[in-house]
């Protein structure tokens, strides 16, 4: 009888060596699972950082108008670029002079009226996206 325990007590040790590990299914199942997750992330954050980059964008362009009102100010000669605010000093030169989509800052000066306009997300003026 004794021998029969030890071969079972054998079996058992032998099943619990062979059942440690995972398998290739169960390691395929957890990696299609956290990029079902990062998928949902993805689609719920993008509408987010658009919109992001535009509040951005607009908060950019009314400090560089603010700048553009100073500049026009003391010299009523013309519309000044970008350069010309941040080398005279009316635009702090760790200011950002682009949009958020790294395309620079249309000024106009027409009849008083300063505009600084962006292209927005679709890098085109004069189109309906356009940040002013």
């Amino acid at each position: 009888m004794p021998k029969t325990r030890e071969t079972r007590r054998q079996r058992q040790i032998a099943r619990r060596k062979h059942q440690e590990g995972m398998t290739l299914i169960e390691i395929m199942i957890v990696i299609t699972i956290f990029a079902m997750i990062a998928g949902g992330v993805a689609v719920a954050l993008l509408p987010r950082l658009e919109e992001a980059r535009i509040k951005s964008t607009k908060t950019d362009a009314q400090a560089l108008r603010s700048a553009v009102m100073l500049y026009v100010a003391d010299n009523p000669r013309g519309c000044p670029t970008v350069e010309e605010l941040v080398s005279e000093r009316y635009l702090d030169s760790s200011r950002r002079t682009a949009d958020a989509w790294d395309t620079p800052f249309q000024i106009s000066c027409e009849e008083g009226d300063i505009v600084v306009i962006s292209a927005g997300p679709d890098l085109e003026l004069n189109t309906e996206d356009d940040i002013q």
